[in-house]
């Protein structure tokens, strides 16, 4: 599949650190498209990722998907059937647990500036989060998988780190 197959409006799901923001950057600057990142809608600025109020979120949410031209990474399912309805192509980071574990931890412990970054806030280990990769991930995982299967959208579905790197050469993206 061709970047381009994807249209101008791409959604780009997957478990937390499987990488979703680095790729919706990348793909930005390449296709001159908007990188929107929910994590920064859903959370206030300046804080310990803590989260805005659910009426100001989809407000903002839906402000972003009203654009033309866009890339949008997270997954916040109170909100993907506008996004879907508005998307024109769709990426799925599939991505093992062992795998997004491993990558908050090196985030967490050793990472600044990191793509899709809380404007000043800062990474650090919680158990909260742990909890969210190592459970509810899991599950979420299916789900959008049979997500994926039912949408009528150009679509991309990346299993491993590998695959995800392939893209990034096919596609001639830089980090």
């Amino acid at each position: 599949m061709n970047l381009s197959d994807l249209g101008d409006r791409i959604c780009i799901l997957g478990p937390s650190n499987s990488g979703k923001s680095t790729l919706a950057n990348a793909i930005a600057r390449k296709r001159g498209l908007e990188a929107v990142h929910l994590d920064q809608l859903f959370n206030l600025p300046n804080t310990d990722w803590q989260q805005r109020p659910r009426d100001e979120f989809i407000a903002l949410h839906d402000a972003a998907i009203a654009g033309e031209r866009w890339v949008m990474d997270g997954n916040y399912s109170i909100c993907m059937p506008q996004r879907f309805r508005r998307a024109t192509g769709l990426i799925l980071l599939d991505v093992s647990t062992p795998m997004s574990l491993l990558r908050y931890f090196r985030r967490s412990l050793f990472e600044t500036g990191r793509h899709g970054a809380l404007e000043g806030g800062r990474d650090s280990i919680k158990w909260d989060m742990i909890r969210h990769i190592a459970v509810t991930t899991p599950r979420n995982r299916k789900r959008y998988s049979a997500m994926l299967d039912a949408l009528d959208l150009p679509k991309l579905q990346l299993t491993s780190v590998k695959a995800i790197k392939q893209c990034f050469h096919d596609w001639g993206l830089t980090k």
